[in-house]
């Protein structure tokens, strides 16, 4: 006699129909891979730690190195060279994203996602959200340090936790262009060495260390009106004071043209790759 036996058939929740429905599916799904790449953070505290020794060493060389030799306008250079320091901090921050994703597609991670029943774009989201809550950890020790080095924010409470959400949301703009280069890329070695050549110009020519007019005067413009300084440019006037609107102005309409462009090319990316 032929015994036949049936495998238990597994029940997938069904998926969500409507736009509101589809909203939320999403969300839980961004909220969970961004708790899983948070969780993923804290098992390699080294990682966090060397990530966060290395803006310190940035605060500690300008300002007891190069900050005697470097004049500023307001002729306190600490002051000038913090809102830099935490733009700089952000944008070197926001190349994990890149690293991140490139990890999870070498070790097949991503495959794994797909065949669950979970919304396709929570994979993106999830990792550039992740990224910025270990920002705001970042740029907390970082004012920390800046305090203790001397400086002083002179417009008020809410200006300064302004130019700071300022500064977050362009690191999360900056996440969805390091996430093309996550996922182009073949490993993740390979994706932080494609995504320095574009991150360090924009760092170091602009307004975040010295002064631009201090620079070549055909450099001048490039570094005056590039989204790196334009933001800084903006946090430094929300924190120690200057003409404010139309930095501000300019730095959000630099980071919506950022989101516009680099979110699709994100999906379409992760879609063709995947």
């Amino acid at each position: 006699m032929t015994t036949t036996i049936t495998a238990p058939s597994v029940s997938r929740a069904p998926l969500p129909v409507g736009p509101a429905a589809k909203l939320r599916w999403g969300i839980s799904d961004t909220l969970t891979l961004t708790r899983r790449n948070l969780l993923a953070i804290t098992r390699i505290p080294e990682a966090l730690f060397f990530s966060t020794v290395q803006p310190i060493m940035f605060v500690l060389l300008f300002r007891y190195v190069f900050g005697g030799a470097i004049s500023t306008p307001n002729g306190s250079y600490v002051n000038y060279l913090m809102p830099g320091v935490f733009v700089q901090t952000v944008a070197f921050g926001a190349v994990s994203t890149s690293i991140g994703l490139a990890e999870d597609l070498q070790k097949g991670l991503i495959e794994r996602f797909r065949a669950l029943p979970m919304s396709r774009g929570a994979v993106l989201t999830g990792r550039t959200t992740a990224d910025v809550v270990r920002n705001v950890f970042v740029v907390i020790i970082i004012t920390v340090v800046g305090f203790l080095v001397g400086f002083r924010p002179t417009t008020g409470v809410l200006a300064y936790l302004a130019g700071i959400g300022l500064i977050l949301v362009f690191a999360y703009a900056l996440s969805w262009g390091f996430a093309v280069i996550g996922l182009s890329a073949p490993n993740s070695e390979t994706a932080q060495v494609m995504s320095f050549p574009i991150l360090f110009p924009l760092i170091f020519v602009s307004s975040a260390f010295v002064p631009v007019s201090g620079m070549p005067s055909w450099l001048q413009g490039f570094a005056t009106y590039q989204p790196v300084s334009v933001v800084i440019t903006a946090c430094r006037a929300l924190m120690i004071g200057g003409p404010t609107a139309k930095w501000v102005v300019q730095s959000l309409v630099w980071t919506a043209v950022l989101l516009a462009v680099l979110i699709p090319l994100a999906v379409h990316r992760y879609r063709t790759r995947t």
